[in-house]
């Protein structure tokens, strides 16, 4: 890389540093310490830039090694920084576009109601993790009708429902209301594991609140899956296309 061009990033990183910190700072009430809280914790999703994450404490590679989390950071949504997970200013020239995509996957929900349990499923903000139909084919299905809530027992159609990462898939058991989160989970940010070759998503589980810039909400309050590569159709919620684009991060291992 010449030289001109390593000191414009190194610059651009200082810049965008000094922009995170200033932004805790104020937020927090200047010299004012402030206790960190269950249920504070939240990212925001900016226009064509990083996610601006606030007060997660925890930052995980998919082999579970811990990254630092400070409780302001920019992680990296166009899926172009030489710093991944970290933002470091490449939206700004690679073309970055944050609105969704008009031909994305309807953001519907579809209910297959069974004789002993009821499956719900938003493919809208389905991540393609694959889990569903690699572990239980005869429930979830690669064809119409995508899924047969009577393909297999209760117990194991909602371990299932429980894996999926996105929240696209949730259950509900008879004269019960709708399930599709899982109590419990510490907040926390982790990079998808490889599937089929390529990297995925930001797995964001534990309640963490995202502030999306139309309002929409996540399919579950608890769990969901951000895009990392920079193409999904249903930015900021993960739509799969990361194995399209053959989207790799060698330092997620």
């Amino acid at each position: 890389m010449p030289f001109y061009f390593r000191i414009h990033f190194v610059i651009m990183n200082i810049v965008l540093q000094i922009y995170i910190d200033a932004t805790v700072f104020f937020k927090r009430g200047g010299f004012e310490k402030k206790e960190v809280t269950m249920g504070n914790q939240r990212i925001e999703v900016s226009k064509n830039g990083p996610y601006m994450v606030k007060d997660v404490g925890k930052l995980l590679r998919a082999n579970g090694t811990v990254l630092e989390a400070k409780p302001m950071m920019a992680l990296c949504a166009c899926g172009g920084s030489s710093n991944k997970p970290y933002c470091d200013g490449t939206h700004m020239k690679n073309g970055f576009v944050s609105d969704k995509k008009e031909d994305r996957e309807e953001n519907k929900v579809t209910v297959y109601k069974g004789k002993n349990i009821t499956i719900y499923d938003n493919r809208g903000v389905c991540s393609h993790r694959g889990y569903c139909t690699d572990e239980l084919s005869t429930v979830f299905g690669s064809s119409e009708p995508w899924i047969n809530p009577d393909g297999d027992s209760v117990e194991a159609i909602i371990a299932l429902c429980e894996k999926c990462p996105s929240g696209a898939l949730s259950y509900q058991l008879p004269n019960m209301e709708r399930v599709n989160s899982v109590d419990n989970i510490e907040p926390q940010i982790k990079l998808s594991p490889e599937r089929y070759g390529f990297d995925g998503p930001y797995d964001v589980v534990g309640g963490v609140e995202v502030v999306t810039l139309d309002g929409e909400k996540a399919e579950s309050e608890e769990h969901c899956t951000l895009c990392r590569c920079g193409h999904s159709k249903n930015k900021p919620f993960c739509s799969g296309e990361h194995w399209h684009v053959k989207f790799k991060d060698e330092q997620n291992s």
